[in-house]
């Protein structure tokens, strides 16, 4: 009674493995034609061909460890500044100088610019730029890594940290770095701004236009070059840094929008491409909002220290402590796998919107006190 049944599974299995085969043999087929054409070659090809794939595995094993190893990543990395011990806004004197006249005054030094710069070096020096690499713009046979599921992580959080110090970048020359209207833009934040505007995904060969380049990563380490050297004319007070309260005002509306827009993004793909575990842009666009917050997570406790007399005036301390809580807890999502699951679904989480509930509670925080500095 059971022989056709058990036939039956029997011949079930039977068809699965050969299908299994067939895909297997399909797959190493390739390699294997390719494993005989190389045996019937001469000694001088095949040293050609070989140190060919030798180069090749190892550009891709590189490829490899940098997109994972992420060298010196730390959510806490604010702490390491001790900036609770800053007790001197930037580019005011520095109490307790020698009383000579003659002798060099010593002016506090910029905090934002210097989270600014330390950002840009992590970025590009303490890890390799993925953007502008060339097996990262060559793709996944062909195909943007953006649209894959794998190694474009790295990638989009640098992006995001970018953005967030470009942005900054231009808040530094337009208003903190100068007396408005009244002084002329400094020379380093101007070169810092335009090196850090430079597009994202330059090697050093290109199509359009055709010939060599100057790779993204070289200009980048200038920018923390020249901010840095504005943090040393700082110093010395030979340079502006103008810590008034419309300034502050500008500079975190601006960082409002930013935000915003990724809100906007995050939002879009959540309803839209919910696709679960499948959705393969999902992870790119979470990794981007996360290393904007990243960045903004040190560059508001930046700017508390070098707003310290506006904050204190406006007595904006509590509501300022709140909105880094609120940055410092959207760092704690770090998923293995981003899922864009549907909201209203019970099986698969949606990461993009609980990034995105992060966003706008930060945003909330941001225009409130914005809303207390207008009074």
């Amino acid at each position: 009674m059971l022989d056709p049944i058990i036939n039956f599974f029997s011949r079930i299995f039977y068809l699965i493995g050969r299908g299994i085969g067939y895909v297997v043999g399909a797959i190493l087929w390739p390699f294997m034609w390719a494993g005989s054409w190389y045996t019937q070659r001469g000694w001088m090809l095949k040293a050609v061909v070989g140190a060919i794939v030798v180069l090749w595995i190892g550009l891709y094993g590189y490829f490899f460890w940098v997109t994972q190893v992420w060298t010196n990543f730390n959510p806490d990395y604010v702490a390491a500044y001790n900036f609770e011990k800053r007790q001197v806004a930037a580019g005011e004197p520095v109490p307790g100088q020698a009383t000579d006249a003659a002798a060099p005054k010593t002016c506090a030094r910029s905090a934002v610019v210097e989270v600014t710069a330390d950002l840009t070096d992590f970025n590009v020096n303490q890890n390799a730029w993925i953007s502008s690499m060339l097996l990262f713009k060559a793709g996944f046979f062909g195909m943007s890594w953006d649209d894959t599921p794998f190694l474009d992580n790295k990638a989009a959080f640098q992006r995001g940290i970018n953005s967030a110090v470009r942005r900054t970048a231009v808040e530094l020359v337009d208003t903190l770095g100068r007396v408005r209207g009244t002084s002329q833009i400094d020379g380093d934040l101007q070169k810092a701004r335009g090196n850090l505007q430079f597009t994202e995904d330059s090697w050093y060969f290109g199509l359009s236009p055709f010939g060599p380049k100057t790779p993204t990563p070289s200009y980048y380490r200038a920018a923390v070059k020249d901010l840095r050297t504005f943090n040393s004319k700082l110093e010395t007070c030979n340079a502006i840094f103008d810590a008034r309260a419309d300034n502050l005002i500008q500079f975190i509306d601006r960082i409002a929008n930013d935000i915003g827009a990724t809100s906007a993004i995050l939002k879009d793909r959540s309803e839209n491409n919910n696709y679960g575990w499948f959705d393969t842009r999902a992870d790119d666009r979470f990794w981007f909002a996360y290393g904007q917050l990243y960045a903004y997570y040190g560059l508001m406790n930046a700017a508390q220290v070098d707003f310290k007399q506006v904050l204190q005036e406006k007595h904006l301390t509590p509501l300022w402590d709140g909105m880094d809580g609120q940055l410092r807890s959207a760092l704690a999502i770090q998923p293995w796998i981003i899922a864009n699951g549907s909201e209203g679904g019970w099986l698969l989480p949606n990461h993009l919107t609980t990034m995105g509930f992060y966003i706008l509670r930060v945003r909330s925080n941001l225009i409130d006190i914005k809303q207390v500095l207008q009074q």
